[in-house]
């Protein structure tokens, strides 16, 4: 057993070293789709961790509770919370007012809440720049800064009344802008808006005749508790028109603004999954082409099926080990700075190991890729005869009345295209695949952009929303990633074909054929297969768009223009090498033939 381990690493080391291009090349398809999957499923981990991390940086509630009324009322109701069995520690009751906030022109809603300059015993906001509240000015919740420019020293109004902004702060009390609960007083409907932190001096001089609200801040000694602990019933009428927000709650919130970018990778991720499998597909027919004597010697001397899969096998799962390890690698680090959904949050990924069931998806998946892509040849040359390896002959073409008929009357370059097709199909059907999914990619991106885009209602003002800018970002990334590596698959599949078919083009030009029609024939036969997946690659990229309920349709004109690029790109990338190999002297490439 030992020996035969010897020998597998041996000769696995000894073609990776002989062939570092096709390794390199399939490195990169593997890791493309790893990498993508990664950055899908590394978004959940963006939102929680830092969001973890802000709650036991800032103290945070496991429970915020505010009355359905104002005013003392509101005060006295929330006076009993705080002394309830199961409540270990609060802070507040603090005053609330919903008003509008005027900076850089644009006028906002905004929850302003009322605070004191000593820290608080729960929700202590963390104050990333500046300083935390004093008398005339305010802090401002980071992500709400963020979408409306401001930094620290920024003059800005609310409702008229000049202040400045102190400080820039995060907190975990409160979803990020603009889910912080912007609401009438009395209303159980919430708007969008941001999060401001005033002097609680200064409350009632901002709020003027509006009624203040007040909310408190509830530490649980069980946070699974929640509302359970202030109302157990879940039912009691005296809580209509409250408004509970748990720690859960503010995590879904957050979380909630990066399903649609995450929803996009993990498709994304499974389109890059077939157009990776294609690649490494198309790499392995390559490698095979001159693997084919090898499996005939190694069973001359005696190696067995088992053998030969074994030796072929590692090493293709030894480049998915490490397609796995660089793809895992480079999507955790990537997210981050790619989405920044962490502006709202202290806190990043990144920096700590991803987790063990990320790590094994990423796996998983790379393994899967490389396995899926080798096992059919791995299987024939396993199940091979030792004179057919060594004979070395492509697949005959089945011959039919009604083909020979028609490649009667075909012009020379499109026959040799249909010969070198019908010898090959399988790689034929490779082509298309990579087209396919290409062509699925664009049309769903463009049907993305061609929706209308809703910005977020402030009141007074619309902003853009943060999660169609993460959408598109998602977006960007899925079809550049494709397109990358559809040229590169693009790129392997000819040299694949210029590799297999020197022989039979050097035939046809003994036989007449000129080198510009046996590259021209060459380039058909790439495109040949290439028009059906593009054709189908539409209706493809429709159907998962839709998967998302929206019903606006992109225009014609930049379908047609998607799929004519696709078709050009094809035809640019396979017509310069193959009419170089084409030009290639007939006798240097019959002298060379196996004998």
């Amino acid at each position: 057993m030992a020996g035969r381990l010897l020998l597998v690493w041996r000769l696995l080391v000894r073609d990776l070293s002989r062939r570092r291009t096709e390794t390199v090349l399939l490195l990169v398809a593997v890791t493309a789709a790893t990498a993508t999957l990664t950055l899908g499923l590394a978004l959940n981990e963006i939102v929680t961790r830092p969001y973890e991390q802000t709650r036991a940086a800032t103290a945070a509630p496991d429970l915020v509770v505010e009355p359905g009324f104002s005013g003392p009322a509101a005060l006295d109701a929330l006076a009993p919370l705080t002394a309830l069995p199961g409540v270990a520690a609060h802070s507040g009751p603090y005053p609330l007012a919903f008003l509008a906030l005027t900076a850089r022109d644009t006028t906002v809603r905004v929850v302003v809440e009322g605070r004191d300059g000593a820290p608080a015993a729960v929700d202590r906001p963390a104050v990333t720049e500046g300083s935390w509240v004093r008398p005339g000015g305010v802090v401002v919740e980071r992500t709400f800064a963020d979408a409306l420019g401001l930094r620290t020293g920024d003059p800005v109004s609310v409702e008229g009344h000049p202040l400045h902004v102190t400080g820039i702060a995060v907190t975990a009390a409160r979803p990020a802008y603009p889910r912080v609960g912007w609401h009438l007083p009395g209303s159980i409907l919430t708007e969008g808006g941001g999060l401001l932190w005033a002097d609680r001096g200064d409350i009632a001089r901002l709020a003027g005749s509006r009624p203040l609200s007040y909310t408190v801040n509830l530490k649980l000694a069980d946070p699974a508790a929640g509302i359970a602990v202030v109302d157990p019933s879940q039912g009691n009428p005296r809580f209509r028109g409250w408004h509970f927000r748990t720690g859960q709650d503010i995590a879904d919130a957050n979380g909630r603004l990066n399903a649609q970018a995450r929803e996009v990778l993990l498709i994304g991720s499974w389109l890059l999954t077939a157009l990776s499998v294609a690649g490494v597909a198309g790499i392995v027919a390559g490698r095979a082409i001159g693997q084919r004597r090898r499996v005939g010697l190694l069973k001359a001397v005696g190696a067995g099926p088992a053998m030969i899969a074994a030796v072929h096998l590692a090493e293709y799962l030894v480049i998915g080990l490490a397609a796995a390890g660089t793809g895992l690698v480079a999507g955790w680090l990537a997210a981050p700075a790619l989405f920044r959904p962490t502006v709202g949050l202290i806190g990043s990924v990144g920096v700590d190991p991803p987790p063990l069931r990320l790590v094994v998806a990423a796996t998983g998946l790379a393994l899967g890729i490389a396995v899926a892509a080798t096992l059919v040849p791995v299987v024939r040359a396993a199940a091979s005869s030792t004179t057919q390896a060594l004979a070395d002959a492509a697949t005959p073409p089945r011959r039919r009345g009604w083909a020979i008929w028609l490649s009667r009357r075909l012009p020379t370059a499109l026959l040799i295209g249909v010969r070198i097709n019908a010898r090959r199909p399988r790689r034929a059907r490779l082509v298309t695949v990579n087209t396919l999914v290409t062509t699925t990619a664009l049309a769903a991106v463009l049907m993305a952009f061609a929706q209308e885009r809703k910005p977020v209602d402030l009141g007074y003002s619309d902003l853009p929303d943060a999660r169609d800018e993460r959408t598109t970002q998602a977006l960007l990334i899925v079809v550049g990633v494709v397109c990358l590596l559809a040229l590169l698959n693009t790129v392997v599949s000819t040299w694949t074909a210029v590799l297999d078919t020197r022989h039979p083009l050097a035939v046809a030009r003994a036989l007449g054929a000129t080198p510009a029609q046996a590259g021209i024939g060459l380039a058909v036969a790439q495109l040949l297969p290439a028009i059906p997946g593009v054709a189908a690659g539409i209706p493809f990229g429709l159907v998962t768009f839709f998967a998302g309920g929206d019903n606006r349709y992109a225009p014609a004109s930049s379908m047609f223009a998607a799929a004519l690029g696709v078709l050009l790109a094809v035809a640019a990338l396979t017509a310069v090498p193959a009419l170089a190999a084409a030009r290639r002297p007939v006798a240097d490439t019959l002298a060379s033939a196996p004998t």
